[in-house]
């Protein structure tokens, strides 16, 4: 095996030389003239004069290399009781025929389609179809608003949208095409054609003038052929979720994305052709694109799909019995679903149901994964639990620890080292890089890996001013943090997460560390509230494991002391309140922004994709300080 320093070293001897190799992975129609033009886009574009198509790539390569009988994808609803695997074949074979119905509406290269699915297989089969035509396609949650999902259907002016006629909570059934139907009259633009997948659990009514059964179009469809694109062709936008600000229209390009991300599951996740991978996302975020649907398939591995929620369908146990029942080999999800299992399986009892021997590594991202909740899982699962950092924009990680080699140190709380391709530094207001163990802005080289976004959507002078114009040569990535004297990389969260009391400026999460290891502490945040004296004082809002009994003013006291103790009496740390729940996106993100400005008495902007709204309401009446704010 390689090691982490020798892997790094030979892309930093020799970055274009170390790019071009990667990019033997993948099968070109068109080799590359240059491995990297800096003389377009923001920053520059990797693979110019390339031509592939990246559904071919994820399905007919593996086909044609006789891997065709070899399981692609499997499907596990929760919510329904029901699974369905399908082989490179069979999946090469649906995606062929989606993209011909879709073809047969006029959608052609270049086009974009709107996706607008919940997790099941068609949404990564129409992600698919639409590569296969060279489409750009845009997936929307499931679940949106019709008022969100009217916005990115004009920002994006499909030709065609698929949907489904509904997706499933625990406990409810949400009808997804009256959303559609209101977002279609409230948008500018007007598709030629709306395909619907129709799920037994809610048959949707359809326009006759405008939409299509999914599955009829596909049955009559003729199969499409891959259709050769230029690598720097956008391959789909995915618009931020974001926890705070207007979303934006993130582009993901053809080559380079193929590239990085066939790179990276066998030197960050350490898999070969043939294991399993589940990512417990969704397709709506990035990581279901990247994780669900193309890293794995483009490595030719299995790749688990799954429709339900660590607690509550039916327990704190779904995990394990999915990896069980599916002999997975690497799961790859959210600290604040492993939040979820420890509030209700504290010593983690509901493994022993089930033979989790299949089980190699337990990836985590999303947001920084607190040291006890990493160190918790560990000690339980005896398995590497691996902090991952990166973001919408970057598409694959930027800090690890690299299965593929010789694993760098545990060090909880950290993200890792840098990935071959990222350069990073720890940056002062002025972008000057700071010493070791001085936290700053992180910030990015230029140029950026292949696979991170080029550009946003039609909007390149957008993406300057948002990444590229505060620190020049260099890419901001909004996360405050420092680097070690290992190069271990430790991010403590949003730039606007450093808080300024009486003069110091102090980090919330690391704060939020301190609090997250209370024994009865199931999750947690810290937030900056306005002091007329001090400028902010910090307040933590704490969510108590389900067990915990005990007199939450005791806790509380605890806590301050915690803080005090380990941070110092300069983190004027007095108050925290206990919660039933935090305001969190359905990726499992806190939003401590809404938070802030609840606590502070501003106006809060309610974002769509906050997982249950009522949260706000409820904790209104937390903050004793301002008046209480106006929820919109």
């Amino acid at each position: 095996m390689t090691s982490y320093g020798s892997l790094y070293e030979s892309w930093r001897e020799d970055p274009f030389g170390y790019w071009g190799e990667q990019g033997t992975r993948i099968e070109w129609d068109t080799p590359w003239t240059a491995v990297f033009d800096p003389n377009t886009g923001p920053y520059g574009r990797w693979f110019p004069g390339g031509r592939l198509n990246t559904s071919h790539n994820c399905l007919d390569r593996h086909v044609e290399a006789g891997a065709g009988d070899r399981l692609a994808l499997v499907w596990d609803s929760a919510m329904t009781g029901e699974s369905a695997s399908y082989t490179y074949r069979e999946l090469r074979d649906r995606v062929a025929k989606v993209a011909g119905a879709l073809a047969a509406v006029g959608v052609g290269r270049g086009d974009r389609v709107v996706i607008y699915m919940p997790m099941v297989p068609e949404a990564a089969i129409a992600m698919l179809a639409c590569a296969r035509l060279g489409a750009v396609h845009s997936v929307v949650f499931g679940g949106f608003a019709a008022s969100e999902l009217a916005a990115r259907i004009d920002a994006t002016t499909p030709r065609a949208i698929i949907a489904a006629s509904c997706g499933l909570e625990p406990g409810r059934v949400v009808a997804y095409k009256p959303v559609l139907d209101a977002a279609l009259s409230q948008a500018r633009h007007r598709p030629d054609a709306c395909f619907v997948l129709q799920r037994p659990q809610a048959i949707a009514a359809l326009d006759p003038g405008r939409d299509h059964d999914l599955l009829v179009a596909e049955a009559a469809a003729r199969p499409h052929p891959p259709v050769p694109v230029a690598a720097t062709d956008p391959l789909y936008i995915l618009h931020t979720s974001g926890t705070t600000g207007r979303p934006k229209g993130v582009v993901r390009d053809n080559g380079g994305h193929a590239v990085a991300l066939a790179a990276s599951i066998p030197t960050i996740f350490g898999l070969q052709a043939g294991d399993v991978f589940w990512a417990a996302s969704d397709v709506g975020w990035v990581v279901g694109h990247s994780y669900i649907v193309y890293a794995p398939l483009l490595a030719g591995l299995t790749t688990v799909m799954y429709e339900g929620k660590p607690v509550g369908t039916p327990d704190a146990g779904a995990f394990w019995n999915v990896i069980a029942r599916h002999q997975v080999n690497v799961l790859f999800t959210a600290p604040t679903a492993i939040r979820a299992i420890r509030r209700q399986d504290p010593e983690l009892d509901l493994t022993s149901r089930y033979d989790i021997s299949s089980l190699r590594a337990v990836f985590l991202a999303g947001e920084r994964c607190d040291p006890p909740t990493a160190t918790w899982l560990q000690s339980r699962i005896d398995r590497p639990v691996i902090d991952n950092w990166w973001q919408t924009e970057t598409g694959w990680p930027i800090t690890a620890r690299f299965r593929g080699g010789e694993l760098t140190p545990f060090k909880p709380g950290s993200g890792g080292r840098p990935s071959p391709g990222f350069e990073i530094r720890a940056l002062d207001d002025n972008g000057v890089p700071l010493s070791a163990g001085e936290t700053g802005n992180l910030a990015l080289r230029l140029p950026l890996p292949p696979g991170c976004a080029p550009t946003l959507w039609g909007d390149d002078d957008g993406y300057r001013a948002s990444y590229l114009d505060e620190f020049p040569g260099w890419y901001r990535t909004g996360d405050a943090g420092h680097l070690d004297e290992d190069g271990d990389v430790w991010v403590l969260g949003r730039t606007d997460d450093i808080i300024n009391v009486a003069g110091h400026r102090l980090s919330t999460g690391a704060m939020e560390e301190v609090l997250a290891a209370h024994p009865d502490v199931a999750e947690c945040a810290v937030i900056g509230v306005t002091d007329s004296l001090k400028g902010e004082s910090p307040v933590g809002l704490v969510v108590l494991k389900t067990a915990v009994n005990r007199d939450p003013e005791t806790v509380v006291s605890e806590l301050v002391e915690m803080v005090r103790s380990r941070i110092g009496a300069v983190a004027a740390f007095r108050t925290a309140l206990v919660v039933d729940q935090l305001p969190k996106t359905r990726s499992g993100k806190i939003l401590r922004r809404t938070l802030r400005d609840l606590a502070n008495g501003e106006p809060v902007h309610v974002p769509p994709t906050i997982e249950d709204a009522s949260v706000l309401e409820r904790l209104r009446d937390t903050f004793p300080a301002p008046p209480a704010a106006s929820v919109h």
